[in-house]
């Protein structure tokens, strides 16, 4: 299993939200902080946050952190060129939250073209989980669709499952562990999970059924230390 840090992009720094709404970390050097999260060698997810939410894009800064590490890119990426854009710049895949949904269903049309154009190893689907429901357009619509309902489906579109918990994002309160059970039975795609998570113990819960991990928060804070993390892929 994979453990991914996480850079979240707003106003060209780099952020830690609760929710996807109250600012509690903020660091303006993004390289910097970058450069912190490479010791432990595995991809980065990079999520343009101005992007998801309409106001804005990071572009050029994501396009300068390609070149310097093997990123994971999402937020905003809702057509086939800005996703050809982002896998050009260097992206390793494209995470497509908004774009896989339309009118209260999945966007097959859509995900169908991302197939073609870039193809199926590149895409993560991300299913954003508020409420039971599945949350777009940076967490600030429901889609109405319920989070379950659509990850079989999946199969088809991509080869891997991000699913954030949104209730407890940035909160270090825990994942919902019964929810990323469910999902990872329902399908033989990786899942990797996001949102809430606080410790190298849930982490290893995660790991243990078979499932990749999203720290972002809880490592910022501080409450888990780079040690704790290569330690872990250590004795992986």
């Amino acid at each position: 299993m994979t453990i991914f840090l996480c850079i979240d992009l707003m106003d060209k720094k780099v952020v830690q939200l609760v929710r996807g709404k109250e600012k509690k970390i903020e660091v303006d050097d993004v390289f910097y902080a970058a450069d912190s999260l490479k010791e432990l060698g595995n991809p980065i997810d990079v999520i343009d946050l101005d992007a998801a939410m309409g106001k804005g894009e990071n572009v050029s800064l994501i396009k300068e952190l390609c070149k310097r590490m093997d990123c994971r890119v999402g937020g905003g990426i809702r057509t086939l060129e800005k996703a050809k854009e982002i896998i050009d710049a260097g992206a390793s895949k494209v995470i497509i939250g908004t774009g896989a949904f339309s009118d209260g269903k999945l966007n097959t049309t859509f995900l169908d073209e991302l197939n073609k154009a870039i193809g199926k190893h590149k895409i993560i689907v991300s299913i954003d989980s508020k409420g039971g429901k599945i949350v777009d357009k940076g967490w600030t619509e429901s889609t109405g669709i319920n989070t379950l309902d659509i990850v079989k489906e999946l199969e088809n579109y991509c080869l891997e499952i991000l699913y954030t918990y949104v209730d407890k994002e940035g909160m270090m309160e825990g994942t919902d562990f019964e929810t990323v059970k469910k999902i990872k039975s329902m399908t033989r795609i990786e899942v990797t999970a996001a949102g809430g998570i606080s410790s190298i113990d849930e982490i290893k819960k995660l790991e243990e059924i078979g499932v990749n991990s999203v720290v972002g928060m809880a490592y910022y804070t501080g409450k888990i230390k780079m040690s704790e993390l290569l330690g872990l892929k250590n004795k992986n």
